[in-house]
């Protein structure tokens, strides 16, 4: 892949394309045997599973790596081919800013894998017990209160973290998140197994606050502070400890109490962080630690923009906005200030109403790299929240912009409000689902299609997941929504309170669940409570730290007993 055609991407060394080239013949060699009937379906199981290979309800899903959610134009052509060619036309943006195609057939695994290895991308460990994509912010780089650009990191982290021999077959799934933002938390890092905030300490030098223990899925939970500095020297040393312990002590006959968080309950944080110190100092001082050298290695490998010197043209979009309500409507919800005079990040919505959140067909990811090559850098980032960033474009261009989008409808202006759902594949492709997830989805985007009425609303999350594995992180919805099965009927239990920012909350239950057709309405009850009790600047979230879950439970019970 020539790094001339894009922007602040690491760029593979020969070690590193070796490593894929070989990873693709190997597996294919495995898919034959297989389909040979040389493996079995359970000597076969682990070797999908680490080549992101699942089978689903209809068909197998593939799952492809995008580390910490960057995405050259060149791979995103490569991604509408796969889209075009193997799968039914379209991909699935998952939140942990990975891509997914739902309808490859399994013979043609191989092929794909090596389509993705020409443009340096894979599907290695994407499943299996073992550490998965290190996810990130997706304005890393380009927004004004980051302490550093975490990507180096996440990098560095990724390659100690795949094919770690020790770390292959843990007791179940890993996943990591690395936030550098003094403000925000766009990634969600205290409900992951290990949460990695970049700090500075009170001598001005810049570690890592380090969490453990996070997760959701059936036993939510918010992770705990193992160490509130860990210089740079030592990142990786300290993880590999808590790794070490978790592989060590965490429970195997057992896959609901295997995660790293129901040891940490178990043994209690500070007796887990005692035991996490006592293995790091026996390794710290080893061939583990992040020299300047090391790290330099690594950020020697990445490209980086080349911005030009512009003027700030706030101005001239306030105008044009009181020319245009839609366009004023959008700049307002989908964008974002930009480190960088000129500059302005822009949010494409994948919440079109009537298409399942996260899903983008390959017109659209064609029509998308081309954008990013005209207005980005060549540069494209997918989010927690299952949407697309394109992170580089000039202020005096965004009106145009804006425009094109319109044509793809990709510039439904409804990021952060509460028809930006995060929504998990569900019933409708998954096989451990319990109930759909997709025409919930979008009956609440029907019942709250009013933008005037979202845009008093304000900022609120809503998360759907069709079963208690939350791939839909209902958990940390400011309304959550789980699909549940009652004696082979679908139904939703509902939760308020949730919060997947810098104050992480677990959302509270309301009570028992309902029948599909009711949701909605519920949800419209849950609103009027908040409209009638809020006060002047109020979010969903505030109103509801303020008077609690009574009110809620009160209104949404009131006519269904």
């Amino acid at each position: 892949m020539n790094p001339s055609l894009f922007n602040r991407m690491y760029i593979y060394s020969e070690i590193d394309q070796t490593i894929v080239d070989e990873r693709v013949a190997q597996f294919r060699e495995q898919m034959q045997r297989f389909l040979s009937g040389q493996l079995s379906p359970s000597e076969f199981l682990p070797l999908r599973l680490q080549n992101g290979l699942y089978v689903q309800r209809h068909a197998p899903m593939l799952r492809i790596s995008v580390p910490y959610g960057m995405l050259s134009s060149q791979q995103v052509r490569m991604l509408a081919h796969i889209a075009r060619h193997y799968d039914k036309d379209y991909g699935h943006i998952s939140t942990r800013q990975n891509i997914q195609f739902n309808w490859i057939k399994m013979e043609e695994i191989p092929d794909v894998l090596a389509d993705l290895a020409s443009v340096q991308m894979h599907g290695i460990q994407t499943s299996g017990n073992c550490i998965r994509n290190v996810t990130s912010d997706p304005y890393a780089g380009v927004i004004a209160d980051e302490i550093e650009d975490p990507r180096l990191y996440c990098e560095i982290i990724r390659q100690w973290a795949t094919f770690h021999p020790e770390f292959a077959y843990l007791p179940r799934k890993f996943k990591i998140a690395v936030n550098a933002s003094t403000g925000s938390d766009r990634v969600a890092v205290q409900v992951h197994d290990i949460g990695v905030d970049l700090v500075k300490n009170a001598a001005g030098e810049i570690g890592f606050r380090v969490l453990a223990g996070g997760g959701l899925g059936r036993t939510p939970v918010i992770g705990a502070v193992m160490r509130e500095f860990v210089p740079k020297i030592d990142l990786l040393s300290y993880l590999e400890a808590i790794l070490r312990v978790y592989n060590r002590y965490g429970r195997r006959d057992n896959k609901y109490k295997a995660r790293i968080k129901i040891l940490v309950k178990a043994l209690g944080a500070e007796v887990f962080a005692e035991k996490v110190e006592a293995e790091w100092q026996k390794i710290k001082e080893g061939p583990l630690q992040l020299t300047t050298e090391k790290i330099e290695a690594i950020n020697h490998r990445f490209t980086y923009p080349k911005y030009l010197t512009l003027n700030d043209h706030t101005a001239e979009l306030e105008q044009l906005s009181k020319q245009s309500p839609g366009f004023a409507h959008w700049l307002q919800h989908n964008t974002y200030a930009h480190k960088q005079a000129g500059y302005i990040i822009v949010n494409l919505s994948l919440k079109k109403i009537g298409v399942a959140p996260g899903d983008i067909d390959s017109a659209q990811l064609l029509a998308v790299a081309d954008l990013a090559d005209e207005y980005s850098l060549g540069e494209i980032r997918t989010t927690h929240q299952q949407n697309i960033v394109l992170a580089d474009v000039e202020q005096t261009r965004v009106y145009e912009l804006w425009q094109k989008l319109k044509e793809l409808g990709l510039a439904t202006a409804t990021i952060n409000t509460l028809a930006d759902i995060i929504c998990c594949p569900g019933g409708d492709f998954c096989a451990l689902a319990n109930a759909k997830s997709i025409p919930i989805a979008e009956a609440i985007q029907r019942q709250f299609d009013d933008l005037d009425y979202l845009y008093d609303l304000g900022d609120i999350e809503l998360n759907i997941s069709g079963c208690m594995n939350a791939c839909g992180h209902h958990h940390v919805g400011n309304i959550g929504i789980l699909g549940v099965d009652k004696k082979g009927q679908e139904f939703y239990q509902i939760s308020v309170g949730g919060a997947s920012g810098k104050n992480a909350a677990i959302g509270e239950i309301l009570g028992p669940s309902f029948e599909q057709n009711q949701v909605p309405n519920i949800v419209q009850k849950i609103i009027d409570v908040y409209v009638e009790k809020r006060i002047a600047g109020e979010s969903f979230l505030e109103t509801y730290q303020r008077i609690g879950i009574e009110s809620f439970k009160e209104r949404v019970y009131e006519k269904n007993h």
